[in-house]
């Protein structure tokens, strides 16, 4: 799987190293202290050295990225891994890695970025395009709702996998809506994670219970 993805996977990895060269090109106009975490409202709350901002974090995403890859090279079930579900799987750090970046360096230089409003934004979009595939992941241990019931059985995981999937665009949906709405991201967002989360495991175990 890693030779089969192996240009993919080096694209990536030099996308994902990209921002890290941007910031040693901006290192002096960098303060020492870099934005690293923002509240609801879009406000600097957390700051890391400018050396583990730029260098620290672009490490941590690569080695999450390769980590992922080797994971689902490994899969006993890697077979039922979709072309487009990977692909996935490989853009999702290194495009988050870039947008992220880029609101990191705008806010350091004193420019306003709008976190407030792009945050939502990027992470309902990919929420959402995750709902999108789904219900087109087949069982597998690495990639989707990798739960006992879903794993011993495949028409358990295909309705959990469909339904889930609806619920995951219409959560991104509405996480995306309250990066336009003032100020009600914090009312959308974690109860629509809770959702995402928690309904399609208790559907699933509903299934199970009723012999699927």
């Amino acid at each position: 799987m890693i030779k089969k993805n192996l240009k993919t996977l080096i694209i990536t990895s030099i996308i994902i190293i990209l921002p890290m060269i941007v910031g040693v090109i901006l290192w002096d106009k960098l303060p020492d202290k870099i934005p690293t975490h923002y509240n609801p409202n879009g406000e600097v709350d957390q700051y890391s050295s400018k050396p583990f901002a730029i260098f620290g974090l672009t490490a941590i995403l690569l080695a999450v990225q390769w980590i992922c890859a080797l994971g689902t090279s490994f899969d006993p079930k890697k077979q039922n891994h979709p072309t487009k579900i990977l692909y996935l799987v490989f853009w999702i750090i290194p495009v988050l890695s870039v947008v992220l970046y880029t609101i990191t360096y705008l806010t350091a230089i004193g420019m306003d970025a709008k976190v407030e409003i792009i945050l939502p934004i990027i992470v309902g979009l990919v929420l959402a395009i995750v709902g999108n595939y789904l219900p087109k992941c087949k069982q597998n241990y690495t990639i989707g709702i990798k739960i006992p019931w879903t794993l011993n059985s495949e028409e358990n995981w295909n309705r959990t996998h469909r339904f889930a999937g609806k619920l995951w665009v219409i959560g991104g949906v509405l996480i995306m809506l309250s990066g336009i709405l003032y100020k009600a991201f914090i009312w959308i967002f974690i109860p629509a994670i809770v959702l995402m989360v928690a309904v399609p495991l208790i559907y699933s175990f509903v299934l199970y219970k009723k012999g699927i």
